[in-house]
């Protein structure tokens, strides 16, 4: 018997994983409708990974010229206008968010511009319309957190690092994680006076502490600052408009003071309690492996759930949705063995255990390190060095992690993650012939 409400599947937020679950669930027959209250595309497309990494790639271009010299490449009067960066990148941010639209428009999915709410475990409201639904997905995803430490308003987020007027002479960045070391290394590029301040005493917690500290080093090395066990304890506003931040250790007066300090599921206000949804303690939509909340027609995908807040997680379980629950294939996300890259200036990428990790869980393991200056490095008379590292499993020669710091580190990790995710042993490694001259060719060539 055919459903007498409106829709089979009713989708709020219109991100990666709101929209791949839309548009598959389309695809498989099912009469779909989205939400979205802001812009399609979501964090990703608007304020997240994609401005982000054309931010990174304007920022490189500060090493480059300076490195061209070395080639025999001599640009007269370089300069850099934010502006032109800044609305470029907004641009293609627009252009991408169109290509969304059409995308869920080709698949036969109505949108709705408006904020939706549910109201029951079959129904949302829309404005002032009431839809029912035989299946609703949260994917709402997550904003970053702000403390609430005094004078805190005065500071800004990720999402307000793209439409900045101009640049702040002095910047604090208020942070460990991958968002501020990534913003840390794309402003003191652009001449930016950057210090990172974190509450802990180190960055990029959950990385291999190896790659991380390679990555201090080089960043201290670059003019960034870094403030350790330092938490925000209030901001003040000065009357010529600079900040300054009060800590334990002492003050610091900036110009811009960004926090990056982790994200916030997006669940208050979505009526969750009338259909029974339960939360975590951070406010997560509770789910089980299929996706499917403590409500047995509701379901949430992506950041929301805090389970994994990658772009490619939300994206992997919004397909997986679909075909479950609209598709007759049950399908279930791998959450073993996910790659993962901070885009810092020099960028780093993982997959797997760590060495700590790996030790404390097989106890014998190998280490195989490269430690070298890459070819271009070298002829620019550039000291930075990359690393390279895999850890093994004495006991099987199995690899299971992988870690890197260098140019173009998360492009070549992609494709070692394979062979992490497949059980390679380290010996097939070595039956690899080598790609010679690259810097990829080190995977092969450990000793």
């Amino acid at each position: 018997m055919a459903s007498q409400r409106d829709y089979d599947l009713f989708v709020i937020g219109a991100g990666s994983g709101g929209v791949r679950a839309a548009r598959v669930a389309a695809a498989h027959g099912a009469k779909v409708a989205i939400a979205e209250e802001y812009r399609i595309g979501g964090t990703c497309v608007i304020r997240g990974c994609v401005p982000k990494k054309l931010l990174v790639y304007g920022a490189h271009f500060a090493e480059d010229l300076e490195d061209a010299r070395r080639f025999g490449w001599h640009v007269q009067d370089a300069k850099f206008d934010w502006p032109t960066l800044r609305d470029n990148v907004l641009s293609e941010v627009t252009r991408l968010s169109g290509l969304y639209n059409q995308t869920l428009d080709n698949h036969k999915v109505k949108v709705f511009n408006q904020r939706a709410v549910i109201t029951g475990a079959h129904s949302v409201r829309v404005g002032d319309r009431q839809i029912t639904s035989d299946v609703i997905l949260i994917a709402t995803g997550a904003r970053p957190h702000v403390p609430e430490a005094p004078g805190c308003e005065y500071g800004i987020t990720s999402n307000d690092a793209f439409h900045l007027e101009q640049l702040p002479r002095r910047m604090l960045i208020a942070g460990g994680g991958y968002i501020a070391n990534e913003f840390a290394g794309v402003f003191n590029e652009l001449g930016v006076k950057v210090t990172l301040v974190n509450r802990s005493d180190v960055i990029l917690r959950g990385y291999d502490a190896q790659i991380r500290d390679r990555l201090l080093q080089i960043s201290m090395i670059k003019g960034i600052q870094f403030l350790f066990n330092s938490p925000i304890e209030r901001v003040v506003k000065e009357p010529n408009g600079a900040l300054t931040v009060h800590m334990p250790s002492g003050a610091v007066e900036c110009d811009a003071l960004m926090f990056a300090t982790g994200r916030v599921p997006n669940t208050e206000g979505l009526g969750l309690e009338s259909a029974g949804v339960e939360t975590d303690e951070n406010g997560a939509v509770r789910v089980d492996d299929e996706s499917r909340s403590t409500c047995p027609s509701i379901y949430a995908v992506g950041d929301v759930t805090n389970r994994v807040q990658l772009t490619p997680v939300a994206i992997r379980e919004g397909q997986a949705f679909a075909d479950t629950v609209f598709g007759k294939k049950p399908t279930k996300v791998d959450y073993d063995c996910i790659p993962s890259a901070v885009f810092s200036h020099p960028p780093l990428a993982g997959v797997g255990l760590t060495e700590g990790d790996a030790r404390n869980k097989y106890g014998a393991v190998k280490v195989f390190t490269a430690d070298f200056r890459p070819m271009k490095n070298v002829l620019a008379a550039r000291n930075e060095r990359a690393l390279y590292k895999i850890v093994v499993d004495a006991a099987s020669e199995r690899i299971v992690g992988a870690h890197m710091i260098g140019p173009d580190a998360p492009e070549i990790l992609q494709v070692l993650a394979v062979a992490v995710k497949a059980g390679l042993r380290k010996s097939q490694l070595d039956e690899v012939v080598a790609i010679h001259p690259t810097m990829a060719e080190e995977l092969v060539l450990f000793k």
